[in-house]
């Protein structure tokens, strides 16, 4: 399923892609195949994934150590599905 999720944040850009990316690292190709950060600001990023399982994916995001670290950078995300049109 291809995902969008907006997240705001108040570490640097940076800082979110490379903690994410570790996030997104661990969970394997079984839960995502593969993803992409689009820079939307310094606290903004719009992440696109192809989510293979959501289940696992909506488990991951929220663990402790997810919750944790959302909270340590004020984090909010808002995830969307997206569908190819025409």
């Amino acid at each position: 399923m291809n995902t969008l999720i907006i997240s705001t944040f108040s570490c640097t850009f940076e800082e979110f892609k490379t903690d994410v990316s570790g996030f997104i690292t661990a969970m394997s190709k079984e839960v995502v195949s593969e993803y992409e950060f689009v820079q939307a600001g310094e606290h903004k990023s719009h992440l696109f994934m192809n989510v293979i399982d959501m289940d696992a994916l909506c488990t991951e995001m929220s663990s402790d150590e997810a919750r944790e670290w959302d909270k340590k950078n004020n984090c909010k995300d808002t995830v969307y599905a997206i569908e190819l049109v025409g």
